[in-house]
């Protein structure tokens, strides 16, 4: 006998006067959460990042307002303090506030300070979980996180401290022996990869750098540790990029002759 599956509500109301933190993914529309694009189409403004790519917004309701609120290290850029206090302001105003970003509002997101600004505040919230781009480009270049043969741990690290005062503890990073997965590290790479070296790491540890994973202008560039900063810099790489370092990288050679994907061609001659 046919089993019918009844078709039930499962998204959450999103309520006049309260703010969704919601991770938009990497970049690949399709890799949006049905909450996610829930939220996308009954909101009445949205509040987006930088990283949030134009096929996502397009998932918006006619008539929403869009409003920019991207950081960019190096660039203009709204303060964090007065984003947050924008989230507070237009949920006053009895607003469904979706407040975008990319990959995962909680991982390096920033979405964890706009989370205490929102209770402080007493502005109810709601936090949409999204793929992030780490585990994403590893995944769509063919790179698992893990393997019962290679790791049993990966690290997630930025390499752009929110705090000059309390940096990354490289020199214990690179003695932990498990990879390495950086985000927003390009401008301090070259640091990087001889505080790793100098505590333990190989110069011949196998590094992949992920350009803008998941769009059509995916970049990868297979390198190793030594070299990976100026092979960063031969290859004009100035967009967001993921960098990936240990012998996870190693398994891509193994999975690609059968792995489809969006990716191009490695680009491991520069």
């Amino acid at each position: 006998m046919k089993q019918t599956v009844k078709k039930g509500k499962i998204h959450p109301e999103f309520e006049p006067g309260t703010v969704w933190l919601t991770g938009a993914g990497p970049g690949d529309p399709g890799l949006l959460t049905l909450h996610a694009l829930h939220a996308l189409q009954h909101a009445d403004i949205i509040v987006y990042d930088a990283l949030v790519s134009e096929d996502v917004l397009a998932f918006a309701r006619d008539g929403v307002t869009l409003e920019y609120a991207g950081k960019r290290g190096g660039r203009p850029s709204a303060k964090q303090t007065d984003i947050s206090l924008r989230l507070v302001e237009l949920a006053r105003e009895g607003k469904r506030v979706l407040r975008l970003k990319g990959g995962d509002p909680f991982v390096f997101g920033r979405g964890g300070e706009e989370a205490l600004v929102l209770t402080e505040a007493g502005i109810p919230f709601r936090v949409i979980p999204g793929i992030t781009s780490g585990l994403a480009a590893l995944t769509m270049a063919g790179i698992p996180a893990t393997t019962r043969t290679t790791n049993h741990a990966v690290i997630l690290a930025t390499g752009h401290p929110a705090d000059a005062d309390h940096p990354a503890d490289w020199a214990a990073l690179a003695r932990s022996g498990q990879p390495l997965v950086l985000y927003m590290a390009r401008r301090n790479l070259a640091q990087i990869a001889n505080t790793l070296m100098a505590n333990g790491l190989g110069a011949e540890t196998p590094v992949a750098v992920m350009v803008e994973a998941t769009t059509p202008r995916a970049r990868i560039i297979e390198t190793h540790l030594a070299e990976a900063a100026s092979d960063m810099t031969a290859a004009d790489i100035d967009t967001p990029a993921i960098i990936a370092i240990g012998s996870i990288v190693s398994l891509r050679a193994q999975l690609a002759p059968q792995l489809q994907t969006n990716w191009p061609a490695t680009e491991s001659e520069i």
